[in-house]
């Protein structure tokens, strides 16, 4: 095959020829699966993303390979070769496996991912993409999204092939499409949304003309999937530079497709004219909120953040002093939030985390310079349950105030409730906070059985406990059967 860099001033250095090498000899799982593909009249290369983070120096586990071998033939290779091999993406062209191999000292568990040559396209009404196997590398590659992702090294032989000037895209750190951005995104709409994410996750620049057809074409997404637009959203919030690919995504008139609720941001100022707009305050709150991380990238805690004042357009009022207040915005935010994520298809259990959060956003601001009972302090505990940790980061993101002494004051009073909620969990269990009285002996010592009553006595020993701490067994039966007396 040859190698259409070969006299062009885009070949690969020297140091990069040795990189792509070294790469390739201590994942000797490539060669070995690339002879198997020889051997049976085939060719393999390795491509795409995994080229790309290749020469980023960035490439982890997981290996993408193009073949001419269609999907059926790309299996009788594999099956007795692979630990794995998983056939979700076949009608698509794509065959999943997994390998373990020892390299060295260290064992490896590659996710291998092996797709015939094709070309996808949509119709005006599909949902889904069409598509058609090719015969060539090269065509393969002109299919593909953006230049710096239509890189291919042939494999066993390790040829690099760059039809489209990838490796210049990638050293000037731009995103440029193989055709024209028009026919790119033609063919798959969502890689509109893919050139945000790559800006995000990569730190690039998307190319004026690229940026020009995204604004063009922004309405095309409308025919992708809302679960493809879920997970490429995901990919974009949980990269480096999210502030990045969400911007872009506003500013081409995508989000007012795929999140229309940040974008309306833009319009409003808050209640204390700190700000130019909400729009600005969202992307810094999840800014400061990502550099509260400690794990990794927290997708419930980024969304939260995305979405903590979606509630502010719906809510807003001018007051008789001038003033733009936004009563109740995280109740209607968390309604709001909830409406957006389930049409995104996020699972039922992100989108309640995420809604839960937003709806308690405010709630430390009633805390004032400590003012809280024991019973407040326990109720934020209980109604924050698991993402009481989340709400702590959250709260403290959603200070952007310039004032320095305002931004002191209330890092201060959360410090203090902090250090409250630590001094009231070393006395009692308040990341588990019952009733004194479990549902069995209520009725014990009422003499009931189970029905309605036994949960109000439930429920009304629990708001004995939130209010004033744990009782002694004996005051809590003595509490219960005064609650009793007055019921009949």
């Amino acid at each position: 095959m040859p190698n259409p860099n070969e006299d062009t001033p885009s070949a690969l250095s020297q140091a990069q020829q040795r990189a792509v090498a070294e790469l390739l000899r201590v994942a000797p799982v490539a060669d070995d699966l690339a002879r198997r593909f020889q051997e049976a009249g085939f060719s393999l290369a390795l491509v795409g993303g995994s080229v790309r983070d290749a020469l980023l120096g960035r490439l982890g586990n997981d290996l993408d390979f193009t073949t001419d071998a269609r999907p059926e033939d790309v299996l009788k290779i594999v099956r007795p070769w692979a630990d794995a091999v998983w056939e979700v993406g076949i009608a698509f062209g794509t065959v999943g496996a997994h390998k373990s191999a020892r390299v060295g000292d260290t064992d490896w568990h590659f996710q291998i991912e092996i797709t015939t040559y094709r070309s996808e396209a949509y119709d005006r009404t599909s949902r889904k993409p069409e598509v058609s196997y090719g015969d060539s590398i090269e065509e393969d590659l002109v299919r593909r999204d953006f230049t710096v992702n239509a890189m291919a090294v042939a494999l066993p032989e390790k040829e690099f092939i760059d039809p489209h000037g990838g490796l210049e895209d990638l050293a000037a750190r731009v995103l440029r499409t193989p055709g024209t951005p028009e026919e790119s995104f033609s063919d798959d709409p969502l890689r509109m949304m893919r050139a945000a994410r790559f800006a995000a996750q990569l730190d690039f620049e998307v190319a004026p003309e690229v940026v020009a057809a995204m604004t063009d074409m922004a309405g095309r997404i409308e025919i992708v999937s809302a679960e493809r637009v879920r997970d490429e959203l995901n990919k974009l919030i949980v990269s480096t530079q999210p502030r990045k690919g969400l911007t872009l995504l506003v500013e081409t008139g995508l989000a007012d497709h795929v999140l229309p609720e940040l974008p309306a941001l833009r319009l409003e100022s808050d209640e204390h004219h700190r700000h130019k707009d909400v729009y600005e305050h969202t992307l810094i709150v999840l800014e400061q909120a990502i550099a509260l991380e400690e794990a990794g990238a927290d997708l419930t805690l980024r969304l939260a953040a995305l979405l903590h004042d979606i509630g502010k357009p719906r809510t807003r009022r001018f007051e008789k002093d001038g003033r733009v207040s936004f009563h109740h915005h995280e109740v209607v935010g968390a309604k709001m939030t909830k409406k957006r994520m389930t049409a995104l298809k996020y699972s039922n259990e992100l989108v309640k985390d995420v809604s839960r959060l937003v709806e308690l956003h405010l709630r430390f601001h009633g805390y004032g310079t400590g003012e809280w009972t024991d019973s407040a302090v326990r109720r934020y505990v209980r109604d924050a349950g698991p993402l009481l940790d989340r709400l702590h980061k959250l709260t403290r993101s959603d200070c952007t105030t310039r004032n320095k002494r305002k931004a002191a004051a209330l890092s201060r009073a959360y410090d203090g409730l902090e250090e409250r909620i630590a001094q009231l969990q070393e006395q009692e269990e308040l990341d588990s906070i019952r009733p004194d009285l479990d549902g069995n002996q209520i009725m014990e010592i009422l003499g009931v059985g189970p029905g309605p009553v036994v949960g109000k006595a439930y429920q009304y020993m629990l708001e004995l406990r939130l209010e004033n701490g744990p009782m002694e067994h004996d005051g809590a039966v003595a509490a219960l059967k005064e609650w009793w007396a007055g019921q009949s």
